[in-house]
C-alpha cells in the first residue's frame, strides 16, 4: 500500500515513521540552562551520522502544543543556549527510570532525582553524565538545523565518551563488549521497545569471494 505524505497529517505520518523504522536508539540527554539547573529526557529520533568528524544527530521537538504552543522543550533550549549536551545511552536496567524522566516536569524539576538517579562530572563538557549510564557521550553544539517552528534537528560533535570498565575489552584498541551493554531500542506505537539480547551474525562479503551471475 501506497502513502502518499502530501495527503497526510503531520500525526499520521509521524506514525507511520515510529511504526517502521525500529528499532531507534535512545539518547538520554542531559544539559544544562544558562541558570546552571540540569535537565534530562530521552529522544529516540537519535544515531550516529559521521565518524570523523564524529557527529551524532537528535531530533528535538517542541512542547506539546495543547499546552504551550511554539516553545521549545528545555532540552532544545538548553542547547541552543549553552552549545554543550551529554548523550547517555539506556540500558534494560535503567528502563523504569529512563521513563521517569520522559515526564514533562517543569524547568524547576530535577528529572534525575524523581528517577532516583545520579550525576558524575563530564571531562570537557560542563553538563554532568548520569553515572548509572554504560555510555555517556559528551558532545558540543555543531549545527541546529531547524525544520519547522518547533523542530529541529541537533547535530553534535562528539569530544569524549565514558564507558564503564566492565563493558572495555581492549582499552588500547577500544574495543567494547557491546552485548554486555545490555542497551534497549524504541519500537513502535506509545510504550514498545526492544532488547538488543537477540542478535545474528553475518559477515560482509569479500568482492572476490562472489562470482557475478
Amino acid at each position: 500500500m501506497l502513502f502518499d505524505f502530501a495527503d497526510l497529517s503531520s500525526q499520521d505520518r509521524y506514525k507511520l515513521l515510529i511504526s517502521t523504522i525500529v528499532p531507534r536508539p535512545i539518547a538520554w540527554v542531559t544539559s544544562l540552562d544558562v541558570h546552571g539547573r540540569l535537565n534530562a529526557a530521552p529522544f529516540s529520533f537519535f544515531n550516529a551520522f559521521v565518524g570523523d568528524p564524529p557527529i551524532v544527530g537528535i531530533g528535538v521537538g517542541g512542547r506539546r502544543e495543547e499546552d504551550h504552543p511554539g516553545t521549545w522543550k528545555d532540552t532544545g533550549a538548553n542547547i541552543r543556549a549553552t552549545g554543550q549536551f551529554v548523550v547517555n545511552l539506556v540500558p534494560y536496567a535503567l528502563r523504569e527510570a529512563m521513563n521517569v524522566t520522559a515526564i514533562e516536569f517543569g524547568a524547576h524539576v530535577d528529572e534525575l532525582a524523581e528517577a532516583g538517579l545520579t550525576t558524575a562530572p563530564s571531562a570537557k563538557v560542563r553538563p554532568p553524565r548520569i553515572a548509572e549510564s554504560p555510555v555517556s557521550i559528551e558532545c558540543e553544539r555543531f549545527v541546529v538545523l531547524d525544520v519547522n517552528v518547533d523542530r529541529a534537528i541537533v547535530l553534535g560533535r562528539v569530544v569524549a565518551m565514558h564507558v564503564h570498565d566492565a563493558a572495555v575489552l581492549d582499552p588500547a584498541r577500544c574495543y567494547i563488549d557491546t552485548p554486555a551493554l545490555d542497551l534497549i531500542g524504541r519500537m513502535h506505537g506509545a510504550g514498545w521497545y526492544a532488547r538488543t539480547t537477540d542478535r545474528f551474525e553475518m559477515p560482509r562479503i569479500a568482492r572476490s569471494a562472489w562470482p557475478e551471475r
